[in-house]
């Protein structure tokens, strides 16, 4: 059996010698002043050194802050100040973003970029600044701490600040009397085992690959880390390795049944045992055609970053309960609350409150103690904004978010319902459906289509197929054509940006 690996395009190296990295870098983060507690930012784009500078903070007992490096202005600067973070690791080409942004104090760590990220991105040549250290030769010159920490690091994660700032979610240290549990939990949902392969296409910063490959590392898996995700390349890279498990999100899963039926079938995946879905809705025709093409692998979990997987769902599931999102994982409590905070009975729509095992660590939001109480349900519940309801079997289906909700003439209209309709129209590649100003409604539903290439829909074909299969008061009264939509590289959607067309200082009335 080969030794466990993780590999970027063509830089290969052992498990064991990127866990000896990340000891070094840890080394070297001491050597920087930072403490047990102390926090670092990362702001690389998917590499192995990634996993070198994420994997170090144990070892002194550090805390990673991973970033969205898409992020520039007002979402940086916030996250920058927000965390404490006292450095930051930064390829060459992201460092004009942290520079305009970062507070005085924090101290920058440079990282080469390598061939396979300027290929996938078109960068060019990018030459090192010159400026700051060279995060390979901290590495190559650190020494792996000679008393390193036995108590795991807290971990912050920065939500994706879809509706708003991002909020930093700060997790309380694993003890060490829980840690074999949270393995087992995150392994059984996720398909990991020692020996496994998988390929990692989703950005490393956000929660999920994150915790994709932190317990795939732990647990002595290979992994090959996706600069970008493409489709083909995606396909191309399961065969090649041979994966055993792939976590992806279901715009992945849309790009890749969008391939010509040829370039699907030829490829050899029957080396899949398991692929799973998270991080966003997936529409129930995508969901029901990839079960038709990979076979009875497919499963999904719900959560979210600041309580994890909460209920999970595998393709027989689903098929016996169509549009689920799963069952309550094993000391998970789901309830559904209505506007009093009282339960709902089975089959009535309402806040989602979830309630993670016991061993599951607690968390707060930094700086921002009154958002944790609002969010909080009694008895160990809380709610991350998802509205939803219970079947009588106990699987629970998601309706939308508490932020997305319309109310339109006094009559609640969930969007996602909407959007999963528009989706099953032929041609329409991608949809954004929220509340707009109206003057006799109080909101309007208005939709933007992003199209399939070649196709040619009006606003009346848009109207007359959601009034085909949902109320007619549901049906868009302003219907955009956009060329591309805001997404994340994770799949979710930035209806803020939508949004402010609308409602730039939410005084302006649409008509």
């Amino acid at each position: 059996m080969k030794e466990p690996f993780v590999r970027s395009g063509h830089n290969e190296k052992t498990l064991a010698e990127v866990k000896e990295r990340a000891a070094r870098f840890a080394g070297a983060l001491r050597t920087l002043g930072l403490e047990h507690g102390d926090r670092y930012a990362i702001v690389l784009r998917n590499e192995i050194a990634y996993m070198e500078v994420s994997l170090g903070a144990a070892s002194i007992g550090a805390v990673p802050v991973p970033v969205n490096w898409h992020w520039t202005g007002a979402d940086l600067r916030h996250l920058l100040a927000d965390s404490g973070a006292k450095v930051a690791v930064v390829h060459t080409d992201l460092l004009p973003a942290v520079e305009a942004q970062k507070p005085d104090e924090l101290k920058i760590i440079e990282a080469e970029v390598p061939d396979e990220v300027r290929t996938a991105y078109r960068l060019g040549d990018v030459p090192l600044s010159g400026r700051y250290p060279v995060l390979s030769k901290l590495i190559d010159r650190g020494d792996p701490p000679a008393d390193p920490s036995t108590t795991a690091p807290m971990a912050v994660i920065y939500t994706s600040g879809t509706t708003g700032l991002p909020k930093g979610i700060l997790r309380e240290p694993i003890p060490p009397e829980n840690a074999a549990d949270l393995v087992t939990l995150v392994a059984d949902f996720l398909s990991l085992a020692p020996g496994r392969t998988t390929v990692l296409p989703a950005p490393l910063y956000h929660t999920a690959p994150n915790v994709n490959f932190t317990f795939a590392a732990a647990l002595g898996m290979s992994m090959v880390i996706m600069p970008k995700f493409d489709a083909d390349g995606f396909l191309r890279l399961v065969e090649e390795h041979r994966a055993d498990t792939v976590q992806v999100v279901p715009t992945m899963l849309v790009r890749m049944l969008q391939l010509p039926e040829e370039v699907r079938r030829k490829y050899d995946l029957s080396c899949l045992k398991a692929v799973v879905h998270a991080a966003g809705p997936c529409p129930p025709d995508v969901k029901r055609a990839a079960i038709d093409w990979l076979g009875p692998i497919v499963s999904e979990y719900y959560g979210g970053s600041e309580g994890g997987a909460w209920v999970y769902s595998t393709s027989e599931d689903w098929l016996a309960h169509p549009g689920t999102v799963g069952k309550p994982l094993a000391g998970v409590g789901i309830r559904i609350l209505g506007p009093d905070r009282t339960e709902l009975p089975v089959g009535e729509t309402g806040v989602i409150y979830g309630r993670p095992p016991a061993f599951w660590p607690n968390f707060t939001y930094i700086g921002n103690e009154d958002k944790r109480r609002e969010i909080d349900g009694g008895e160990g519940y809380y709610t991350i904004g998802d509205i939803g309801y219970l079947d009588e079997d106990g699987f629970l289906y998601l309706t939308d978010r508490v932020t997305d909700m319309v109310v339109s003439g006094g009559v609640n209209v969930y969007p996602a319902e909407i959007e999963a309709a528009l989706l099953s129209l032929e041609g329409v590649a991608d949809v954004a459906v929220f509340g707009i100003p109206d003057p006799d409604l109080g909101e309007a539903v208005a939709a933007h289509v992003q199209l399939l290439p070649g196709t040619a829909l009006t606003e009346q074909d848009v109207r007359d197929h959601v009034r085909r299969h949902l109320a007619s008061y549901k049906a868009p009264k302003v219907i955009v054509f956009d060329d591309d939509l805001p997404r994340e590289d994770t799949g979710k959607l930035f209806k803020r940006r939508l949004k402010a067309r609308y409602w730039p200082a939410k005084t302006e009335v649409v008509s």
